[in-house]
């Protein structure tokens, strides 16, 4: 029994040593820095922490340094400042509240643990803002097991600063030479509604409201022949590269294919509920697609006529759209405000963007590049594909958008239904002319509009239907030079991104 109470006793003891035993090893070897390698190692024991108060003070003060110092002392120009502007003090007034006594006692927590100076303090002298410093003596590396050091990764740095410059500079625009009226073509009887150029470079052909497709010479603008068929408003036109063919469409809800060596209607794609809109040929397939009124893309096959693929989604009319060699091979436009990009082997849409807020009017793709352009009311968007990533905003065309079209060299057309005409440069987003069209003499001034426009195959020459029934045609100003016509170009940071 007697031994029993020694053992006891000697238990007693050993705890009240451990116990003193840890309290001064807290107190001598306890660190103040904030470095989360050191931090893991000051963990106090709650037992212990909760018997004894000093315990649990000094945990309290280690915990709050070491989260709080690197923002307990201001930048030296921030410090100046506050002196020499002189000490605020703020009155109390009456129904404030009085700090209580835990949060004296917290404050004196915080005041009571001296601030560490680190290395990088003289670097930041110049700088107003609150940074996490990094920079303390061996936090630029940490080692590994196999005694290699590691170099951290400078992206962890934690200070507020502004972005790089570089990374808010737009790209300088190309110079471009302005364009001026060439010639003006008289003929039709009604608004020039859809424009196509012929592979060769030397005829283009027109379609209108008088429901008539003319074919014109392209370098002296004489009219070569005329083809009736359509018994409404000619939409879309298309010439093959690959066959003799013509096709058109119209508001007659006819799709029609004429052989160019007899100059007659060979065959007919029968299939859309209301008027087509807009027609294109594959680059490098035999079909042919088709948009209009009732809201759905048909692919068709050229020779037998058949509907490959109904591209049904959208739910307006789809206005416009384009063909292309890689996927999205199929993109269309609608007056749903929505542009979608379509899966042509499986008929099923890629993906749908939907930053435009007014109908889809025009559609137009780089000749070179794999981007494309959408243009609705007061916005002209240019997307990458082939995920529809937004790209750029072009902005200053406050009208309605009837057409796009873009060539080789970069140059960016687009048409207002008031007339407007805008050029830009393609890469840039920059809008380097912007004119009005004249009117024909006779016509009202309220048919001052681009219904249609197109690039001829060597990019020199720009054809524009216009609803004061002509056609006419612009080119480059030979003349001009950089220094007759300089780049007016001003950088500014307030881009829209949507």
């Amino acid at each position: 029994m007697a031994e029993v109470a020694a053992n006891g006793a000697d238990v007693s003891r050993l705890e009240v040593l451990i116990r003193d035993n840890a309290r001064k090893t807290k107190s001598i070897y306890a660190s103040t820095t904030s470095d989360p390698s050191a931090r893991k190692r000051i963990k106090l024991d709650p037992g212990l922490a909760s018997e004894d108060p000093d315990i649990t003070k000094s945990a309290l003060s280690l915990r709050l340094h070491a989260e709080y110092s690197d923002v307990q002392t201001l930048p030296e120009v921030i410090a100046k400042k506050l002196h020499a502007a002189g000490p605020r003090k703020k009155k109390p007034k009456a129904g404030d509240e009085v700090p209580s006594q835990s949060e004296e006692h917290v404050r004196k927590l915080i005041e009571g643990i001296p601030a560490a100076k680190t290395a990088g303090a003289a670097a930041a002298v110049n700088s107003t803002a609150l940074v996490l410093s990094r920079n303390r003596p061996g936090a630029g590396s940490s080692t590994a097991a196999g005694g290699k050091t590691q170099q951290r990764d400078e992206s962890q740095n934690l200070s507020l600063s502004r972005r790089p410059d570089n990374l808010l500079a737009q790209p300088r625009p190309d110079w471009h030479p302005p364009w001026k009226l060439q010639r003006v073509i008289s003929g039709h009887l009604g608004w020039v509604r859809a424009l196509a150029v012929e592979p060769n470079n030397k005829w283009f052909a027109s379609g209108a409201g008088d429901r008539t497709i003319k074919i014109w010479d392209l370098a002296s603008g004489h009219l070569r022949l005329t083809l009736t068929g359509h018994i409404s408003t000619v939409r879309g036109l298309a010439v093959s590269p690959r066959h003799p063919y013509m096709f058109s469409c119209g508001e007659d809800k006819m799709v029609k294919c004429w052989d160019l060596e007899t100059n007659k209607v060979i065959r007919h794609y029968h299939g859309h509920l209301s008027g087509v809109y807009t027609l294109k040929l594959h680059p490098t397939l035999d079909v042919l697609v088709t948009g209009g009124r009732d809201g759905a893309a048909r692919v068709w096959d050229m020779r037998t006529r058949s509907n490959v693929h109904v591209l049904s989604g959208h739910t307006g009319t789809v206005s416009d759209l384009v063909c292309q060699e890689a996927d999205p091979q199929v993109i269309t436009g609608s007056l749903d405000s929505t542009v979608r990009m379509w899966d042509l082997a499986a008929g099923k849409t890629m993906g749908v963007l939907t930053h435009h807020k007014k109908g889809v009017r025009a559609l137009t793709t780089h000749p070179t590049e794999f981007t494309f352009a959408t243009g609705s009311t007061g916005s002209i968007k240019q997307w990458k594909c082939p995920e529809g990533a937004f790209m750029q905003n072009f902005e200053g065309h406050n009208a309605i958008i009837n057409t796009l079209a873009v060539n080789e060299k970069n140059v960016f057309f687009s048409g207002g239904d008031n007339g407007s005409m805008s050029f830009w440069d393609w890469k840039s987003g920059y809008r380097f002319q912007a004119l009005d069209t004249t009117a024909q003499p006779g016509s009202l001034d309220a048919e001052s509009g681009i219904m249609s426009a197109a690039f001829d195959l060597s990019g020199s020459r720009l054809i524009c239907g216009e609803a004061d029934k002509t056609i006419k045609i612009w080119r480059e100003d030979p003349n001009a030079t950089p220094e007759t016509h300089p780049l007016e170009w001003k950088p500014t940071l307030s881009r829209r991104k949507f």
